[in-house]
């Protein structure tokens, strides 16, 4: 048997697990608690110092004994000492800068610490504490090589065994590591039992372990919100509104930074950290204005001048964002810097190309300048309305005004101009044009004259304001002698208004209808076109076009026109009978004989053959229900199809009784009932056998389509 230092294997193995069993008894835990209340998770490793700083167990090669240079109660005083020192180096950064509270980070949604702030999951060392506190390395940059006699966070096996942990060691000298067996040191609790237990965790913020009973949640941090609310010291109210914020609780943090401003009114950095929680709900206007309080407060703030630089750039405001973003005695971020540019130069290229009406290079731009960091800038989006509009593209130019950010105006931004035009009578200025295109001409009028109040001095806004006034008197004019029977005055009313606005489709329908009551059908056709070219899916252009081609019996285009309309009004029987009488009125222009002039409205019964064929030959869709009168699930869906043949009137719907017509039965080759057959135009296009109400409906909808 082989001897070590003079001792045999078995000995040194009994020795070391009676070392480790009165190193297990000796230790002080507790059932459900984390073995460290503080851990650093970047990296797995946190060093302890021998003596009263932490537990080792060394064996070397060349020493036949095994020490132990503390015991539970010193392992205690490292944890506890690791708090004290942590807490008292945190004191001291905070009185090192007078805005120690700020939430700083390039990104304002996300605030993460920036240089010279402790950043999350990591302690700073100092070189004055460095002797007395535990090292915690974060992974991200040795600040001290560790020492050889390593011990890894993390849980005493029961055994007492040493499990390998994959750390590297020296050859000449090891170290014995009591660990968990696990990649995730710390994150267990030593159980009675002597197996291994683990607390949830909701979130790591500043190297704290957090079990789940924290704040984490939503419900605990309502009851920590109501502890706070009631504290008098700013800093602590500041302190949980930071870790609020950090754990992406918005509302919680805002009410948090109002109690402290409330507290103590007069630091930057409660309206600084408050413009943070506002930028984070969305809220950028008033974010803007808390950083310019901030600014107030300390002109010389640098990271109050940054985060207003970021803001106003995002609202558009550029020569505001660069005086703050280029302060005196403050380093440059590069990349706002590079954003800042960006967005100028697609600015001045939109502002170019809307001087000269390039309105597809205006839109193009405006996007650009969005994406490129103005994304909440109203004025910008307002161009991308006004391009739409001039465009003629009146449907996306209505979906992009109901997605403009609602901005309030900021402290100094009453006399920032877009496009000549102050940046609020900007926003009047397009609204009254897309109030005029969709014929809300009241609106237009009362949009316009704001546009005039708040900057009367603009020529654009001037003759904007007089053309609207303008247009919107003659389409009153006009309307007062439609209403009076006067078509002929009307047309002249109407084509007044058209030649201040000519890309008014509202006012050409209505001239059309002036047309259509004159009898000048083509006339009518024709301002049908232009409002259909500005506007496509205009429903009473659509009707009215309709209406003039029937009259001059061109059926082909009324038919186009009628089944557009019939897929937009799908409940409109008024149109459904028109497409019916206008697709009779075109087969029979083709020679071919129609059959059954009806309109919908009842189950027409079908008992032979040539009925059955002349039914199902007609223009549009036929719905034929073969059943039998014994069959109880006939009875059941007869009125059914009744309530259909009402509710979609331009169907033609037929019944056959096959043991009465066993001779359409057998041409169908009809076996089992009830069975549904949909044709269209004489051609079978459907069959269904046996469908449930919600098929048999689907089915006809399309159809009818």
């Amino acid at each position: 048997m082989s001897h070590l230092g003079g001792k045999t294997v078995p000995e040194l193995g009994r020795d070391f697990d009676k070392l480790a069993d009165q190193l297990r008894d000796s230790l002080c835990y507790d059932d459900n608690k984390p073995d460290f209340r503080e851990l650093d998770l970047g990296s797995p490793v946190s060093p302890l110092r021998t003596g009263q700083q932490g537990l080792t167990t060394t064996t070397t090669t060349t020493t036949t004994t095994t020490t132990t240079t503390s015991s539970s109660s010193g392992s205690s005083r490292s944890v506890s000492g690791r708090n004290t020192s942590n807490a008292t180096a945190r004191r001291s950064e905070s009185g090192m800068n007078s805005h120690s509270g700020e939430l700083s980070g390039s990104s304002e949604t996300s605030p993460t610490a920036s240089t010279g702030n402790i950043k999350p999951g990591q302690i700073r060392s100092k070189s004055n504490t460095a002797a007395t506190q535990p090292l915690i390395y974060s992974g991200q940059s040795a600040v001290n090589s560790p020492p050889l006699n390593v011990l890894p966070t993390g849980n005493i096996c029961p055994s007492g065994k040493v499990i390998k942990t994959g750390m590297a060691m020296n050859r000449s000298s090891r170290t014995d590591v009591l660990g968990s067996g696990s990649g995730n040191y710390g994150h267990g609790s030593i159980m009675r039992g002597g197996g291994v237990g683990t607390v949830p965790v909701t979130a790591f913020k500043s190297g704290a372990f957090e079990p789940s009973n924290t704040f984490g949640n939503r419900g605990n941090a309502s009851d920590l919100m109501r502890k706070t609310m009631g504290n008098s010291e700013p800093e602590e109210v500041k302190r949980v509104a930071n870790e609020m914020y950090k754990k992406g609780h918005f509302l919680e943090a805002l009410s948090l930074y109002d109690k402290a401003i409330a507290l103590s009114p007069a630091n930057a950095a409660y309206w600084s950290n408050r413009a943070a929680a506002l930028t984070a709900l969305g809220r950028v206007g008033e974010a803007v204005k808390e950083c310019e309080e901030a600014v107030r407060l300390d002109p010389n703030y640098g990271r109050a001048h940054q985060r207003l630089a970021s803001l106003l750039l995002r609202v558009g405001h550029v020569e505001n964002a660069r005086k703050h973003l280029c302060f005196p005695g403050q380093p440059q971020d590069l990349t706002e810097l590079q954003k800042l540019q960006a967005v100028e130069r697609h600015l001045s290229k939109c502002t170019d190309a809307r001087r000269i009406r390039d309105w597809r290079s205006a839109l193009r731009e405006a996007d650009d300048a969005i994406a490129a960091g103005a994304d909440f800038s109203p004025q910008l989006f307002m161009c991308r309305v006004e391009a739409l509009l001039k465009l003629h593209q009146l449907d996306d130019a209505e979906s992009s005004l109901s997605v403009v950010p609602k901005l309030e105006p900021c402290t100094n931004s009453s006399q920032i101009k877009f496009f000549g035009m102050l940046a609020e009578a900007y926003l009047y200025f397009v609204q009254a044009q897309m109030e005029m295109a969709l014929g809300r001409f009241d609106n237009a009028v009362t949009a316009a004259e704001k546009a005039g109040q708040i900057d009367p001095r603009n020529v654009e806004v001037s003759v904007l304001l007089s053309n609207v006034r303008l247009v919107a008197r003659a389409r009153a004019r006009g309307n007062d002698l439609f209403k009076s029977e006067r078509f002929t005055e009307a047309c002249s009313a109407y084509g007044d208004g058209l030649r201040l606005d000519p890309s008014n489709s509202v006012l050409y329908c209505n001239r059309a209808a002036c047309w259509f009551k004159l009898g000048r059908w083509e006339s009518s056709v024709e301002d049908c076109d232009q409002a259909l070219s500005i506007q496509p899916n205009y429903i009473k252009a659509l009707l009215r076009r309709a209406a003039s081609n029937s009259k001059l019996e061109r059926w082909a285009e009324a038919v186009r026109d009628y089944e557009v309309l019939r897929r937009e009004l799908p409940d409109d029987n008024d149109v459904a009978e028109s497409l019916f009488h206008a697709q009779v009125a075109l087969k029979k222009s083709h020679g071919e004989e129609v059959y059954n002039m009806k309109f919908g409205g009842e189950v027409e019964e079908v008992s032979t053959l040539e009925q059955f064929r002349a039914a199902i030959s007609l223009p549009g869709i036929s719905v034929v229900h073969f059943k039998m009168a014994s069959n109880l699930q006939c009875k059941q869906i007869s009125p059914f199809v009744d309530a259909l043949s009402g509710r979609y009137p331009s169907i033609n719907f037929l019944k056959v009784d096959i043991n009465e017509s066993p001779v359409i039965a057998n041409a169908e080759n009809v076996r089992i009932v009830p069975t549904f057959k949909i044709y269209k135009n004489g051609s079978r296009v459907k069959e269904l056998m046996c469908p449930t109400r919600e098929m048999l409906e689907h089915s006809v909808r399309h159809y009818s389509f």
